[in-house]
């Protein structure tokens, strides 16, 4: 399964478990397992290198357990197929995301038209207030 240009992760390292989903269901809800759950070892993938391997465990350590397993449930179908398919699209997107480098931020100076506009704001607003003091002054 391809993530990004450079990932690739084959299907035998996802495990799959299903369980009865709750709500709704119908005639066959109490014997249907339509629940699924993905688990993804990322701690121990070999598809992922040492840097990807941080990265995914700092980003997506909300849903990773202390063994270092990415767990995603679905069970927004009532067909076990399309909850999976589901899952694993959820999880290719998250993948992706938790993936994706970070453009370096080069930083930048203010321009001469910036700097301007912002002193002429300060200028009007010290005129406005100034304007609020003579007021007073004048009431007494």
């Amino acid at each position: 399964m391809r993530i990004t240009d450079t990932v690739s992760i084959p299907l035998s390292e996802l495990r799959f478990r299903f369980a009865r989903s709750s709500g709704p269901g119908g005639q066959h809800v109490n014997r249907s397992a339509t629940q699924v759950e993905l688990l993804f070892d990322v701690a121990g993938s070999p598809s992922l290198n040492e840097a990807q391997r941080r990265r995914v465990l700092r980003r997506l350590k909300s849903r990773i357990d202390k063994e270092g397993v990415l767990h995603l449930v679905s069970q927004r179908f009532r067909s076990q197929l399309r909850n999976r398919e589901e899952v694993v699209e959820r999880f290719q997107r998250l993948m992706r995301e938790a993936l994706r480098v970070p453009k370096r931020r080069l930083p930048t100076h203010p321009t001469q038209a910036s700097r301007e506009r912002r002193l002429e704001e300060k200028r009007r607003r010290s005129e406005i207030k100034e304007g609020r003091q003579r007021e007073l002054l004048d009431v007494d």
